[in-house]
């Protein structure tokens, strides 16, 4: 009886301790969100790399200086075990890029070269035109049917607080130019992957590969492209094409990474960042320096605590996002510590703030939604029902490969403007917006960092959904 009481006794001193322990948890998840809301780390990053940088596609010297400013900034905020981790990427560099309407009216059009488009040949491509108002119109064209034809796709884009849009009129960009190739089509103009109705045009990458035939693409402003969507009405189209690019097959890109180090499980890490990289036409401020910036101002308040949580956190600058590649390095160079990567999440929407926390499947019910429900409400951010299932591209192969991932989803109502084109700069950064941010990260990571959750338990315990759901 006696070893009964001192057992109980016992058990309820450790559940009294871990109830404390989170309770103190709670407060310091609340400091750094708090601290966040005031904190500028995230803006100076921000500028610094936008402005002392600028624009950082893979193979440029921009994005070799961009390698050395990230590791400097990670060492001058106090992470440790800073890495650069090389990888083999072909590089594409955009050169001279021209498209006029010859007929029924000459008429320049304000177009830019999709990533990794073939060129034209320095002549140009000039040709009668074949306009579809939607990706699937073209598609259904037979194949041969739209031979020596330069094809238009004028399908827009839905503007979606949650990007969704995106997925939808983006298929004409990635996948338009190798179906239009099969089809017969001797070049590729879409109106820009946008939900604004500017003239400014939107680049992004296009299919390429091996063994893929494609051919010369490009992207042009919304009015231009409605414009040509009113004259195809009337009568026939021609254009005229110009357009210059080179590849480097034995070009390279990085993954620069710096923790703050777990106080006790040191070897159980929690992989958070955005990527390096940006297109060439602007300096890349929402996408993605605002998500180098976010994670990395958020790790660094915690490690600037008096004692750093339980488990690591490792911020990874990753180096080729847009054209791809960073995802399959990462996994590749981290191959046999995934075991104990507890979670991942990517900061990769911008700077809006964010509205909605998506945890991995099976946290739902766990206590972690409530605590962090109650950390994040007062951000005007709710945990959804449901599961995280893309977290960003750079960690989608850690998502294939078993990790489990988070999503702090921002509002994506005005990021589609400006996403991939010469307007994508610091100015269109809210500082209040991207403190939320930071604010939100800094403490769910807090949270998850200085517990032993383990949510690939959680997922294998998790019921099946039915049938149909």
């Amino acid at each position: 009886m006696r070893l009964f009481r001192t057992l109980l006794t016992a058990a309820a001193a450790t559940a009294l301790m871990a109830g404390a322990a989170h309770a103190q948890d709670v407060k310091t998840a609340e400091a750094l969100r708090d601290k966040a809301l005031l904190d500028r780390t995230a803006w100076n990053v921000t500028e610094d790399l936008t402005t002392n940088i600028g624009p950082r596609i893979v193979g440029s010297p921009a994005m070799a200086r961009a390698k050395d400013w990230g590791v400097a900034k990670l060492k001058a905020l106090g992470f440790t075990n800073v890495k650069v981790e090389e990888f083999a990427k072909p590089s594409w560099a955009r050169g001279e890029e021209s498209a006029e309407l010859v007929a029924p009216y000459p008429m320049k059009l304000n177009i830019v070269g999709l990533g990794r488009t073939v060129p034209t040949g320095p002549e140009g491509i000039e040709a009668e035109v074949a306009l579809f108002k939607t990706y699937a119109e073209m598609i259904a064209a037979p194949e041969g049917s739209l031979k020596g034809k330069i094809v238009v796709i004028t399908q827009p884009m839905v503007r979606a607080q949650d990007g969704a849009g995106y997925g939808v009129a983006g298929i004409s960009r990635r996948a338009g130019p190798v179906e239009a190739a099969k089809r017969g089509a001797v070049a590729l103009l879409i109106r820009s992957v946008s939900t604004s109705d500017s003239t400014v045009p939107h680049t992004g990458v296009t299919a390429f590969g091996d063994g893929v035939a494609s051919i010369p693409s490009a992207a042009m402003g919304v009015p231009e492209a409605e414009q040509l969507e009113r004259l195809a009405a009337k009568g026939p189209l021609r254009i005229k094409l110009k357009l210059a690019s080179t590849v480097d097959p034995a070009d390279v890109a990085w993954n620069i990474s710096g923790e703050i180090k777990g106080s006790e499980k040191p070897d159980e890490v929690i992989v958070i960042g955005g990527h390096l990289d940006s297109w060439d036409v602007g300096t890349g401020a929402l996408d993605d320096a605002t998500g180098v910036a976010i994670t990395t101002a958020a790790a660094k308040l915690i490690g600037d605590l008096p004692k750093h949580p339980k488990r690591t956190i490792r911020v990874v600058m990753f180096g080729s996002e847009e054209s791809g590649g960073s995802s399959e390095a990462y996994v590749a160079a981290h191959k046999d510590e995934l075991p104990k990567i507890v979670l991942a999440g990517e900061s990769d929407t911008g700077a809006d703030r964010i509205y909605s926390l998506k945890l991995p499947a099976g946290a739902q019910k766990h206590a972690i939604a409530t605590v962090a429900g109650n950390v994040l409400a007062p951000l005007k951010i709710y945990v959804n029902r449901d599961p995280s299932a893309h977290g960003g591209s750079d960690i989608e192969g850690l998502e294939e490969a078993g990790v489990p991932s988070i999503e702090l989803e921002q509002d994506a109502s005005r990021y589609f403007d400006y996403h991939h084109t010469m307007d994508d700069t610091l100015n269109k950064v809210r500082p209040d917006e991207l403190a939320q941010n930071v604010a939100a990260w800094a403490s769910f990571i807090y949270l998850v960092a200085d517990s032993d959750i383990d949510f690939r338990a959680l997922k294998a315990a998790a019921p099946a959904a039915p049938a149909g759901h």
